[in-house]
């Protein structure tokens, strides 16, 4: 189709870039973002391996679970997805298993007493519509949902308590006005700069 490049968000398999190796393929990290938003929104969170803990779903998140975490200078654990691909149910393979690996501070969330939950996921699709995360966030599994922007936010998502909005606006702007000044982006895709200059002003009570 003419397509000489391709930049994405969070790709939740990087190596879909196999599939035009003679191409630009830029996978685009949004950690920046979610702890700008996070942050920003819930200025009591305390950022020590104490009080705080960043968890991955599954292992298609690990990476990025991992980077937050390193930057934030906290630990991290995952969950291990395990899932019958002999069968489909609704469209998916049914997960057989759901384990915790980790330490003992976070191995099942709320049912081990997290005082807080922040959920976080690039795209917030919500196909299944907003009932059942109303009902979780009534009963006390969840306190914030942040998505960023990248796709189309319902009136009813954003009228949510609960939900937080990463903006994206400013960062692809930035992304396309390099491009169109045939400048390298690659300063752009590293956020750890940008990240520990804001979380040395949240440091200091200046968020």
């Amino acid at each position: 189709m003419g397509v000489d490049n391709i930049i994405t968000f969070d790709a939740h398999d990087p190596r879909v870039q196999n599939a035009i190796p003679l191409h630009g393929f830029e996978t685009v990290q949004t950690a920046y973002q979610f702890i700008k938003a996070l942050l920003g929104n819930v200025p009591d969170i305390q950022l020590d391996s104490d009080h705080l803990m960043v968890v991955s779903p599954d292992e298609g998140a690990t990476n990025r679970a991992v980077y937050i975490a390193n930057v934030l200078g906290i630990d991290m654990g995952m969950f291990y997805k395990r899932r019958d691909y002999t069968r489909v149910i609704n469209g998916r393979n049914p997960i057989v298993a759901h384990d915790f690996l980790g330490s003992n501070v976070a191995r099942k969330l709320k049912a081990l007493k997290a005082r807080r939950i922040f959920l976080y996921s690039t795209f917030g699709l919500f196909t299944n519509g907003m009932d059942k995360f109303d009902a979780a966030y009534e009963e006390g599994v969840f306190d914030r949902i942040l998505t960023t922007n990248l796709i189309y936010q319902t009136p009813e998502l954003l009228s949510r308590p609960y939900y937080i909005s990463c903006d994206m606006s400013k960062y692809i702007a930035l992304l396309i006005d390099t491009l169109n000044h045939d400048a390298s982006i690659s300063d752009l895709l590293d956020p750890y700069e940008r990240i520990a200059a804001f979380l040395e002003k949240y440091r200091n009570g200046q968020i």
